[in-house]
């Protein structure tokens, strides 16, 4: 981390700041979607269909057959496919929250890119390596610059709200599988020197069974520069009670960079069970699902909703939080048995 790049004077805007576009890889991995790949294609297209209006879509593809067969998918929502532009490229999942770069901007302005070591999750998928290299394809398309920190780092393990702050967790990103030595001043020098940081926020640990080792979009998410809304579980017997009601409690006892508390808004849970988890092995088969994994488009706010009795509440309180937004819930029980939903799929780029 040279004086020169602290020169540079780079911040991460907020999700909710203009973009220009938003990137997304066409699902096709029978070993991320078991079985559920045209289901997941499905909510892609909505997804797809929802979006495509108020921002450009960049659509990964492996050849021109897949480009053919999301056409086809996407005529049939009346997606006007001139509103998308299909990259064609080599990627096994494409879960471009974590694999693809941060766009941020320079003090003149100036867009630029910062990708981060990406080692699969604390290398749990070494399968799924050779997504790390989609940044330098993005590189080559978009020609602006990228700077490459030596920290290994996911775009869903962080939250910022643009303006100097930052939520994270232990768990993830201070884990031996990732940054083995590192302290939090180290990570925050390099959220500093790379994303205009000047103070972070650490929870603990997230939701069991998720592999991601508590990525903070399952957790907590900015909603305004002093707005968050926070995962929290109302049953004392459910296995993520302890873990929500301590996340919740760190956050309402925080402060911004002018020693004031944040607003935090409760966001109830959904339950997800996976139906194809050893039978009594309940706490095994827990998805690691919240409402907080949406994404904060342009004009409308995509949510994650999971067939669930909360879906409604959750959806009412996020339009309370975004009054100038349309909110849009997009079933995503399937695509979480890839790991992820809305929000991890998805990775915007700034205007």
């Amino acid at each position: 981390m040279t004086d020169a790049i602290s020169d540079k004077g780079y911040r991460m805007p907020a999700e909710w700041e203009p973009h220009s576009a938003i990137w997304l890889a066409w699902p096709y991995d029978e070993k991320s979607f078991p079985e559920r790949v045209g289901k997941v294609e499905n909510a892609i297209t909505k997804i797809i269909s929802a979006i495509h209006l108020s921002e450009q879509v960049e659509l990964l593809v492996l050849d021109n057959a897949m480009r053919q067969k999301a056409e086809q998918k996407l005529c049939g929502l009346d997606v006007e496919i001139n509103k998308i532009t299909f990259r064609t490229v080599e990627y096994i999942d494409g879960w471009m929250r974590d694999c693809g770069p941060m766009f941020v901007k320079d003090k003149f302005g100036r867009p630029a890119m910062v990708k981060w070591i990406f080692n699969v999750w604390g290398g749990k998928f070494t399968d799924l390596l050779p997504d790390d290299k989609l940044p330098y394809r993005m590189k080559d398309w978009l020609k602006i610059n990228m700077e490459e920190p030596q920290l290994v780092l996911e775009g869903g393990a962080i939250d910022l709200n643009g303006q100097g702050l930052c939520l994270t967790t232990e768990q993830c990103v201070l884990n031996e599988n990732r940054n083995l030595g590192k302290t939090k001043k180290d990570v925050e020098r390099y959220l500093d020197k790379y994303l205009g940081v000047k103070k972070t926020v650490w929870l603990f640990e997230g939701l069991i069974n998720d592999h991601t080792d508590g990525h903070i979009d399952e957790l907590a998410r900015f909603v305004g520069p002093n707005k968050i809304v926070c995962a929290y579980e109302d049953n004392p017997k459910d296995e993520n009670y302890a873990i929500l009601k301590n996340n919740y409690e760190t956050l309402a006892g925080a402060t911004n960079l002018e020693g004031r508390p944040f607003e935090v808004i409760k966001l109830p849970m959904p339950h997800l069970y996976f139906k194809d988890a050893p039978a009594g092995n309940e706490q095994d088969s827990k998805a690691p699902v919240s409402y907080t994994n949406f994404y904060i488009g342009n004009k409308v706010v995509l949510a994650s909703v999971f067939n669930d009795p909360n879906d409604e509440k959750a959806l009412q309180i996020l339009r309370s939080c975004f009054p100038g937004h349309e909110v849009i819930g997009i079933d995503c029980s399937d695509i979480i048995y890839g790991g992820g939903a809305i929000h991890c799929l998805t990775q915007q780029q700034t205007l």
